[in-house]
């Protein structure tokens, strides 16, 4: 929105004595820019709307009457959290979408992202109403959720296979010359470390495309357990896209790094700009003890967006890097659940390989304080946004 107003004031001033006084206006050309402005802008929107969020949702009685998964497992040093307000995805998501709408030029990438993100903060939202409603811990049931991701999903799959725009890989070859891979963003594969794009066919694609969207989106889901854990890990995964989409946007830092060029990419670097933005806001309001949970409305919305905006650079792996803590606690759950189902299929008596699931409430049940697991959480995390930014070179 405002990069068309700046555009439309520098025509109407062109030729005349306007020109030279307004000629500030051409840096919001610049993604840059646009993005510095879109992270202080949801930064501020969600320091300013917070409070009223936060005391809207309690008159409104959303909050959490019933103890968490570490307080029934009679896990000791938990602070008691019922009565906080949960559905604090809320406040990220209308911060991000407002500062994005501000900020951005829509294209669309910028439309498809967004309008992920919006479906997933819906179908969150009536998964916390439905876990309010309950006072139990349930929500919707798990084949719903996975119905509405995968269709989502396939929907985005479907889409960015009949696009016409394509990503392009300059790799050198001799006497200072390029070969121009010209690659759709469904049917070939791109992974870390290894520059040559691999075609896979568009079945498989669509395949990855889904994987990426709802592995993600339940993943962050699963890692907000406890008070700054999520946001926290999911700020540091946004730095790591932030450089990314800024790349894979700029034709020039792309051929350089030998990584595929998606025109209007540069776009997602504000969007993610104004994800991290506001992350920052909301953790100031989810720290420990926290006065507000962003629940299911800000966990799938948030893992949803990673997982497209991964897709829509052709770096779904590197996602998988990037958010290796969102990974670790996935794998969790998939492996106690599986280990338990099959021992006691086979012995009769289901057994566990962690203490509990996810792994956030393994080390609290180990005697880990909550402000010990998250923030050694988030060395982790920052360990793997070095890895994941290290592929850039290590081709």
């Amino acid at each position: 929105m405002l990069y068309l107003l700046s555009q439309h004031i520098l025509d109407w001033a062109h030729g005349g004595e306007w020109e030279s006084r307004l000629a500030f206006l051409r840096l919001f050309k610049y993604i840059t820019v646009r993005s510095a402005g879109a992270a202080i802008t949801s930064l501020v929107l969600c320091w300013w709307l917070g409070p009223v969020v936060i005391r809207w949702l309690k008159a409104q009685r959303f909050g959490q009457e019933y103890a968490d998964k570490a307080q029934e497992a009679g896990v000791q040093h938990v602070v008691d959290k019922r009565g906080t307000p949960t559905m604090g995805g809320i406040l990220i998501v209308l911060s991000l979408v407002l500062s994005t709408m501000l900020w951005a030029q829509w294209n669309a990438q910028v439309e498809l992202t967004m309008l992920s993100v919006l479906v997933l903060a819906g179908l969150g939202f009536y998964d916390d109403y439905a876990k309010i409603l309950k006072q139990s811990g349930g929500g919707t049931p798990p084949r719903v959720k996975l119905l509405t991701q995968f269709a989502l999903a396939a929907f985005v799959g479907i889409y960015l296979w009949n696009l016409p725009a394509k990503s392009e890989l300059f790799l050198p070859k001799a006497h200072g010359a390029f070969e121009i891979y010209k690659t759709n963003l469904v049917s070939t594969l791109m992974l870390p470390f290894y520059k040559y794009p691999l075609p896979i066919g568009v079945a498989a694609g669509v395949i990855i495309v889904a994987l990426a969207i709802v592995g993600s989106s339940n993943a962050v889901n699963l890692t907000d357990g406890l008070d700054g854990l999520a946001i926290g890990c999911t700020l540091m995964t946004g730095f790591v896209f932030l450089f990314f989409t800024y790349l894979a946007g700029n034709i020039k830092a792309a051929t350089y790094l030998q990584i595929p060029f998606v025109s209007g990419a540069g776009e997602l670097t504000v969007f993610c700009a104004a994800l991290i933005g506001a992350g920052l806001g909301f953790l100031w309001f989810n720290c420990h003890p926290a006065q507000v949970f962003m629940g299911d409305t800000g966990s799938l919305a948030l893992g949803g967006a990673f997982g497209i905006v991964a897709v829509l650079i052709h770096q779904p792996f590197v996602l998988v890097i990037a958010g290796g803590v969102f990974v670790a606690e996935a794998m969790s759950v998939l492996l106690q659940k599986g280990w338990f189902k099959f021992t006691r299929l086979h012995t009769g008596t289901g057994q566990r390989i962690f203490l509990m699931a996810p792994l956030h409430h393994h080390f609290q049940r180990k005697g880990w304080h909550e402000s010990q697991v998250v923030m050694r959480f988030y060395i982790l995390c920052v360990l793997c946004a070095v890895v994941a930014l290290a592929t850039l070179k290590l081709r």
